[in-house]
């Protein structure tokens, strides 16, 4: 299928499972002493496809129990609907869970989804096959100690290309890939793309990394969870608008910090 970037309504740990939708914003809660306060959003890396629709039932973490997957689960209090990860976009996150619970070791999140997750290809809608996420959820590793009276922020950021798999009979498999990345150690990186009236791809990349996202109908663009380091980013066009792919090298990233590229230019 030929990329039209248009048409398309755009959903750190790596890992294989794999945030109404609002715009991202600062929660004024704090976690209460004692408590740790935990939030889980949902972002997405850029899919080839019309809307890929993805029914969340439920968000679990596994506290207090470090060697038994099956022990310690908890149900966060979860934002449950059916969200279109392409929407998310230009900044854009969807909240999934936000809930204060109590603090100790974190082992794994789990995204639990229902029967109702589908696809839209050239106006066409398939159902989307989640073999075993529904009964067990995807599982997400934490490994991570949560301490009393601190707030932890985890973003799943879909990878959609590689997330929906093509089956011999024409239908479609949704196995997702997921980055799990927490705000409070990963960087941000933030800017706009000139023209903006075309929908562009933004990349970031180095040897280790590659995180992207689609710009908004203002051009401006987000990339979340991005490890420390220095990244080239790439800016790719609608291809009718007609313009070159354009780089931009020595892009620097710092732990827990936002790095504003201002706008960048297409010729």
């Amino acid at each position: 299928m030929r990329k039209q970037f248009l048409n398309f309504k755009t959903l750190f740990l790596v890992v294989f499972t794999g945030l109404a939708l609002t715009s991202c914003s600062d929660d004024d809660d704090s976690a209460t002493e004692g408590d740790a306060r935990i939030s889980v959003r949902m972002v997405d890396a850029p899919g080839d496809y019309d809307a890929v629709n993805i029914d969340v039932q439920e968000v679990r973490v596994q506290t207090g129990a470090e060697d038994d997957e099956n022990e310690g689960w908890v149900a966060l209090d979860t934002e449950a609907g059916i969200y279109d990860l392409l929407e998310l976009t230009g900044g854009v996150s969807q909240l999934l869970a936000d809930e204060e619970i109590t603090p100790g070791y974190a082992g794994q999140i789990r995204l639990v989804l229902g029967n109702d997750n589908t696809i839209v290809v050239d106006g066409e809608e398939f159902p989307l096959a989640t073999p075993s996420a529904q009964q067990s959820g995807l599982k997400l590793n934490v490994n991570q100690e949560l301490e009393p009276g601190e707030e932890y922020l985890y973003i799943l950021d879909f990878d959609v290309d590689k997330s929906i798999v093509r089956q011999g009979n024409g239908g479609y498999t949704l196995k997702p890939v997921i980055r799990l990345s927490v705000e409070d150690d990963a960087g941000k990186i933030v800017g706009k793309v000139h023209p903006s009236e075309f929908r562009s791809l933004v990349t970031a990349t180095n040897a280790s990394h590659s995180i992207s996202a689609y710009t908004n109908a203002n051009g401006e663009f987000a990339l979340y969870g991005v490890p420390e380091g220095t990244y080239q980013i790439t800016v790719e066009a609608d291809i009718i608008a007609g313009l070159e792919a354009k780089t931009f090298d020595n892009i620097v990233v710092d732990e827990d910090e936002t790095t504003d590229v201002e706008t960048l230019f297409l010729e």
